[in-house]
């Protein structure tokens, strides 16, 4: 386990600045203590400085997983995000989608979200923009990429899709034996 070269940490900032845009800040210096990223096994997790303590302890071949696994670096040097990063991401969110209820089965199966299943849309969001994806009760169900502006959004075809999928909380039940 080891701290974030300078690539990996612009790398992986630039990433959750698309979701939630200038509150990483937040995310690192919370009122219940100080938190810090740390890179093991191609993975960024996110941790309590006494979790750190603990962990750092133990043996890098023996240690699994410690804190919460934000996303992995692929092999081209690329940051994925995944869902186990919703929680953290949601209160921070910058630019938010509501589906409604008949399509939340959809989503949460893997599928991209056409305007006839949005139910609202954040004003401003523009193209290509990180977004969290909640049902109509505020539950956070997983993030995208918005496919179209919220201007274009109101013109467009039900049909159209209005938001990329990236990773639901349904993954926890399709992944769950290559979930770590």
């Amino acid at each position: 386990m080891r701290p974030l070269t300078q690539e990996e940490t612009n790398t992986f900032f630039e990433k959750l600045s698309k979701y939630i845009g200038e509150n990483i800040k937040l995310l690192i210096d919370r009122q219940d203590g100080s938190y810090c990223f740390r890179l093991h096994k191609e993975r960024v997790y996110y941790m309590s400085e006494e979790q750190l303590k603990i962990g750092s302890s133990a043996a890098g071949e023996t240690l699994l997983s410690i804190g919460s696994c934000f996303g992995k670096f692929t092999k081209s040097g690329k940051f994925h995000l995944h869902v186990t990063a919703l929680d953290y991401l949601a209160p921070y969110a910058k630019h938010k989608v509501w589906l409604k209820p008949s399509a939340e089965q959809q989503f949460l199966y893997g599928h991209h979200i056409m305007k006839s299943g949005l139910g609202r849309l954040t004003e401003d969001t523009e193209q290509y923009q990180g977004v969290i994806v909640y049902n109509m009760n505020d539950l956070p169900l997983g993030f995208g990429v918005a496919a179209k502006s919220t201007q274009a959004c109101r013109n467009c075809d039900p049909m159209t899709l209005v938001v990329f999928h990236q990773a639901d909380t349904g993954q926890y039940i399709r992944d769950e034996d290559t979930l770590t």
